[in-house]
């Protein structure tokens, strides 16, 4: 039996009102007898039946009276109708939280109710017009996308169902019923995506400063902290929408069996937690890049523009051999972060001096029209059931040779696959099932942004 705790405070004082409150919260359970029960409205449950009932000067209970457990589910200020139905006032979305996850939101964040901040400057646009809650509001429509990360198995009823639970039984002022898979889907593309990516960089932001604090690293450069660079593909449903937005990768004639979403994460090599994600489209079919260096290059470029706060003076960025090309590493130079790039076959660097005591040299590398002086480690490593040891060759702005030994970067390269691929692969473990077969899927059938936005650049509101 759900229970609308309301009292009006002109018949309730404050300090009594928080006074029960804290009763409430201590003990999370109202016993009520049976026989004290009523129901407000004149005759029966009225007309509809929408009321809560109430305790009638409930005594003390004794041991062997029949008594109603119930579970509070809201705190909200009474309405009393004409017939005496006591219902409640407000809205059931304004009551709706994701539980210890979103306390924990807003403890790293530092900002009680984070959520309802942000929501309070979305302006839904699309089919979504004016400011009538109906079923959903901004902050109903984020807690349900979040939700749906955290219930990847589930449909768009059963996430509804679990964010909402009794809070639809309640007897609220304006008759309630929860929102179909329809009208979430209209939502979250009138909100788009800026909510969630506002969302996320506070949280990634409070996840460094919580890293800054207590230096989880694990693996060392010096005063340097390791960032891993890598990309991946994340099926989508097959419908228009996404195969116009993403296409696939590998097929020139975009008819692999799902559209994919390519994104590239920057992640914290020691702890694999992401600092960044940019995404875009994965095949020719979108207007992308059908090979996957060019691909990433692409939203390696979107990174340093839209992401500069993770490109910082302290981090030391480690890269695999799909080359960035020599304007790209200029430019993640200049903007006084770190990299440790390892070089494919057919890059060509030029030695100019003797190898430094460590073996490692100094070297040019051109392309693009452009030279840069970068520092060469070269190194081999022998794998078990290989007869030749396979030779690494790393690229660094990272000079000099007594703070940063070749043998400290070799064993830092190490450390790209566990902070990009171990990174990605847990990232994707949270959206199996999600999908019509084996495999990691995300739900949308069609791109948060409109079609007169290019793919990958989602607006902001």
């Amino acid at each position: 039996m759900p229970v609308c705790l309301a009292a009006p405070s002109d018949v309730m004082p404050a300090a009594a009102e928080q006074a029960g409150l804290g009763l409430l919260g201590g003990a999370g359970m109202v016993a009520v007898p049976v026989g004290d029960l009523r129901s407000p409205a004149r005759s029966g449950l009225g007309k509809d039946g929408r009321t809560a009932l109430v305790a009638a000067g409930a005594g003390p209970i004794r041991t062997g009276d029949a008594v109603v457990f119930c579970k509070p589910v809201a705190t909200a200020r009474a309405v009393v109708r004409r017939d005496g139905r006591v219902q409640a006032a407000g809205h059931p979305a304004d009551h709706a939280r994701l539980g210890v996850a979103e306390e924990r939101l807003d403890a790293l964040t530092g900002t009680p109710g984070v959520i309802d901040e942000v929501a309070r400057s979305v302006r839904p646009r699309g089919k979504v017009k004016g400011k009538a809650k109906r079923a959903m509001t901004p902050a109903l429509a984020i807690r349900l996308t979040l939700l749906m990360t955290l219930m990847p198995d589930a449909d768009y009823a059963e996430v509804i169902a679990a964010l909402l639970g009794d809070l639809a039984a309640v007897p609220w002022q304006r008759p309630y019923q929860p929102p179909t898979a329809t009208v979430v889907s209209t939502w979250r593309e009138a909100i788009g995506p800026a909510p969630v990516e506002e969302l996320r960089d506070r949280l990634l932001a409070a996840v460094a400063a919580e890293h800054r604090e207590h230096d989880y690293r694990a693996v060392r450069v010096g005063e340097l902290r390791v960032g891993s660079i890598d990309g991946s593909l994340v099926r989508t449903p097959d419908t228009p929408a996404n195969r116009e937005a993403f296409g696939s990768a590998g097929t020139a004639d975009d008819s692999a069996p799902y559209p994919q979403l390519r994104e590239l994460r920057l992640s914290d090599a020691s702890t694999r937690s992401a600092l960044a994600v940019t995404t875009g489209p994965s095949g020719a079919a979108a207007g992308g890049a059908r090979d996957k260096g060019e691909a990433e290059q692409v939203l390696l470029d979107k990174a340093i523009t839209d992401r500069p706060a993770v490109f910082t003076r302290d981090r030391l960025w480690i890269m695999d051999r799909n080359f960035p090309g020599v304007p790209r590493i200029q430019r993640m130079l200049a903007t006084g972060t770190h990299v440790l790039i390892r070089v494919k076959d057919g890059i060509t660097l030029r030695r100019f001096a003797d190898r430094a005591p460590d073996g490692s040299y100094l070297a040019a590398v051109t392309g693009g029209g452009i030279t840069l002086t970068m520092r060469a480690v070269e190194y081999t490593v022998s794998i078990a059931g290989q007869d030749t040891p396979e030779l690494f060759c790393l690229i660094t702005d990272l000079r000099d040779h007594n703070a940063y030994p070749a043998e400290v970067l070799a064993a830092a390269y190490h450390w790209r696959w566990i902070g990009s691929e171990t990174s990605l692969k847990e990232a994707k473990s949270a959206i199996n099932g999600a999908g019509p077969s084996t495999g990691a899927m995300l739900r949308p059938p069609r791109p948060w942004w409109p079609k007169s936005t290019p793919p990958g650049s989602p607006p902001s509101n």
